[in-house]
């Protein structure tokens, strides 16, 4: 299954009938106009976050684009998304693929046809988390993202939740951990049921060297008929994200796991509140945390430009964009 081109929040799979991504370079535009902000005028259409619209939407066999109501600080909060956002040209890109590849690639029917979703939670894998109290907080919101497999079972659940709705899968863990599936098939399959049915997105297209594990992710869940789906991001999504980001200053080799999914939650939700998301070792009383909640381990130095991404997610929440979480949450 395959996030569609369309980028904004346009994601088709690859195994339900009759879906087609509208917007811009889709041959059918559709673009939703939004009511001013309080005292402005109205704004003029703007491409989206990943250079189609922001308006498009993956829609059913009837043609139907999908109409959510939206409250008035919803559509302020998203017309000033949309002015930060610059005018790209539409770009296409032609893609050389086997048959085997073209098969799961034809673009069928949204994954995510429910969306746009009311309340979602982007959960990191931060230090910060630990003593949090945050999982039932998280367990609450309509739909939750996390991060690379993290652990959500056992006594760290009442800070993290267990709820999860789509899950990023780092190629690097099924190559270390499981040796590329070329065995331990069940290991893997037994530690992802905690995620129930959720979703695992993996970046097949991101790098040449992430095609093969990750289609071996998607054939081993056919495989042994698991609860779980693999998607994969849209190529043309990932260079439009990258290429979007650059223009306000991101420049890594690639974006970490939490930032792209954050982008994807602000297109796919009317409200996005961020839990986990601290690059300091230090809390904000100043008491020594661990880089994730479940162990140390940093990142590679140069991977990712994490000060860039999080001055990013820091400015959004100033603009009432999305909630970030950083202290305990309010107990029930």
């Amino acid at each position: 299954m395959l996030w569609g081109g369309c980028s904004c929040g346009g994601c088709c799979g690859a195994r339900h009938a009759g879906c087609h991504c509208l917007g811009r370079g889709a041959g059918q535009p559709a673009v939703r106009r939004l009511p001013p902000a309080p005292g402005r005028p109205a704004a003029p259409p703007r491409q989206g976050l990943g250079g189609g619209r922001r308006s498009c939407r993956c829609h059913a066999e009837s043609g139907a684009v999908p109409q959510v109501p939206r409250d008035a600080a919803a559509s302020h909060r998203e017309q000033v998304f949309r002015r930060l956002l610059p005018a790209h040209s539409h770009q296409t890109a032609e893609l050389h693929l086997d048959e085997e590849t073209r098969r799961i690639y034809k673009v069928q029917s949204s994954p995510l046809s429910v969306h746009p979703f009311k309340t979602c939670a982007v959960v990191g894998n931060g230090g910060i988390l630990k003593n949090s109290s945050c999982g039932a907080e998280i367990d609450r919101s309509d739909f939750v993202f996390r991060c690379n497999l993290p652990p959500t079972t056992g006594s760290i659940s009442k800070d993290v939740g267990n709820k999860t709705s789509l899950v990023t899968v780092n190629p690097s863990i099924i190559a270390q951990k499981y040796n590329k599936l070329n065995e331990k098939k069940t290991d893997f399959l037994e530690n992802i049921a905690v995620y129930g049915d959720a979703f695992l997105l993996l970046p097949a297209f991101s790098f040449r060297s992430n095609t093969a594990t990750s289609f071996k992710v998607y054939h081993t869940l056919q495989e042994f008929k698991a609860a779980q789906r693999a998607i994969f991001f849209h190529p043309t999504y990932l260079k439009s994200l990258a290429q979007f980001w650059r223009t306000k200053g991101v420049k890594a080799y690639r974006l970490s796991s939490g930032f792209m999914i954050t982008s994807a939650a602000l297109e796919l939700c009317e409200d996005v509140k961020l839990y986990g998301f601290w690059p300091f070792s230090k809390s904000t009383e100043k008491m020594p945390i661990s880089h994730h909640y479940y162990d140390n381990q940093l990142p590679k130095p140069g991977f990712h430009a994490m000060p860039k991404e999080y001055n990013q997610i820091l400015q959004l929440h100033g603009k009432g964009i999305l909630k970030l979480q950083i202290g305990k949450c309010e107990s029930d």
